[in-house]
Formats: structure tokens, C-alpha cells, sequence
């Protein structure tokens, strides 16, 4: 059963950029949100990235194995975590046009390498996501448990 507040009607449902409407993140006007796998090295290093590069603390960030990710996305997306998603006032992406649109809002030199990023046809981006999802745990490595913020990072993750 999909949470309150998300639009997941059948003509969304099929878009692969944005499967479905965040619902109350567009009434608030709440912060984005990246989900990640908690577990997963490259992800953890990743989100490590986006706080160092988000000094005015725009992202959020929650993994998909919590309760935040049980309320706001589809079982599909908790139960497949190959896939980074990106939960913002334009809807939800996934994969590799997740990561381009982190990229563009981190701007600088990062609004370049996202939007050139963005200029790859995306069957192509999310085939090398794809290689890369499938390997990173051999690669990266996998913690014992989902990434625990520092103090100061703390306001920033959401359970």
C-alpha cells in the first residue's frame, strides 16, 4: 500500500525520470532528500562528498533501509537499493539522473559536471550506473550497519 500523500497513479507511475509526485515535499517547500543505501561504502562516500561540497546544508539525507524511505517511497525503491534517489520539489529520480541533478545543485564546477552528465543519453548513464551498483559492495565494501552521522551532521539525516 503506497504512504498518504503520494501521488501513484498509473499515468506517473510509468515515467522512469519521475515515477511519482513527492506529495507534501511541493506544500512545504521541505529541503531534498537523497536516499542511499546505508550499508554500501561508494554510498556512504558519496553522501561524505555532498556534505563537504553543501555548505549551506540544502540536502537531507536518509537511508533507504529506514523509516523515512518506508513513508516516502515505493516498496520497489526499498527493496531494490542499486539505485540512489532523489527526492525533491520536481519529483523523485533514480540513479544516474539522481546523481546529475545532486551534481547541478551543488553547483560550481559540479553544475558542469552534472549537466554534462545529463547531455548522455540515460540508457547509457544508467547502464554504467548499473556495472557500477553491481560491484560496489566488492569494490567499496559494506558495513556492518547503516552510516551514523557526527554530531554535527545529525540534523541533516533523517531516520
Amino acid at each position: 500500500m503506497a504512504p498518504t500523500g503520494l501521488n501513484t497513479s498509473p499515468t506517473t507511475a510509468q515515467s522512469p525520470e519521475a515515477p511519482f509526485s513527492p506529495g507534501p515535499l511541493q506544500a512545504t517547500g521541505a529541503a531534498p532528500v537523497i536516499f542511499f543505501d546505508g550499508v554500501c561504502g561508494l554510498c556512504n562516500r558519496f553522501i561524505d562528498f555532498v556534505i563537504a561540497r553543501d555548505p549551506a546544508a540544502v540536502f537531507r539525507f536518509a537511508p533507504l533501509q529506514g523509516e523515512t524511505a518506508r513513508d516516502r517511497l515505493p516498496e520497489s525503491d526499498i527493496r531494490d537499493i542499486n539505485t540512489m534517489v532523489l527526492w525533491e520539489e520536481q519529483g523523485v529520480f533514480r540513479k544516474s539522473t539522481a546523481a546529475a541533478r545532486i551534481l547541478i545543485r551543488l553547483g560550481g564546477v559540479w553544475r558542469i559536471v552534472g549537466g554534462a552528465l545529463r547531455l548522455v543519453p540515460r540508457p547509457l548513464r544508467d547502464a554504467g550506473y548499473w556495472l557500477v551498483a553491481r560491484y560496489r559492495y566488492a569494490i567499496f565494501g559494506k558495513k556492518e550497519t547503516c552510516r551514523i552521522p557526527t554530531a554535527a551532521e545529525r540534523a541533516r539525516f533523517l531516520p
